[in-house]
């Protein structure tokens, strides 16, 4: 017969959980340091997107098309779709209430990754934001004139790995919010 270690929460000894931290799952200092960049890097991602959007730094939204010029942040993507899902994600294009979603998704996605705080929270919102971003340019059943590379994983995965990956990495206690962020919600799904 044998026995199988199994994770316990830690407790004080007045029984209440306590935080786990970064060090007690990701032992290793520059794994920790490694893991932060990933995850300051990804947040930065958003934000970017969010700025680019907000003000039309003339990247992928010139400033004509700005939001704050009464551009749509989701007209340009969702308006010109293809491929199987199409219908759906063109009727959602330009409206005020997927605009507004779309725009506090990417700030609180990119602020929680930037800071390390909410970590879990901006994870999950942010895969799904990408899940959806993968849906409307889905691979498969696009045009033959389409420049796809891989019919199956694209960046939208990676992004998402990277996002879970910080999230349950803690990888915000690493020059960022997380521990702090820990002692006041503990390890919900808020961590």
């Amino acid at each position: 017969m044998s026995t199988v270690d199994t994770p316990s929460t830690p407790t004080t000894t007045e029984g209440a959980h306590r935080p786990v931290y970064q060090e007690e799952i990701v032992h290793r200092p520059g794994v920790r340091r490694l893991l932060a960049v990933a995850r300051i890097v990804i947040g930065f991602t958003f934000l970017w997107a969010f700025l680019d959007k907000l003000l039309g730094l003339g990247f992928a939204t010139p400033s004509e098309r700005a939001w704050i010029h009464g551009g749509s942040p989701t007209r340009g993507f969702l308006g010109h779709v293809t491929g199987p899902f199409s219908g759906l994600f063109s009727s959602l294009a330009g409206q005020t209430w997927v605009d507004w979603l779309f725009m506090l998704g990417l700030l609180g996605i990119g602020l929680a990754a930037v800071l390390g705080a909410g970590l879990k929270i901006a994870a999950w919102s942010g895969t799904l934001m990408l899940l959806l971003m993968y849906l409307a340019q889905f691979p498969l059943g696009q045009p033959a004139d389409m420049s796809v590379n891989n019919p199956i994983v694209d960046s939208h995965w990676h992004e998402a790995l990277l996002l879970l990956i910080s999230a349950y990495t803690l990888a915000g206690d690493t020059w960022g919010l997380g521990r702090w962020w820990g002692r006041r919600v503990g390890n919900g799904p808020l961590r």
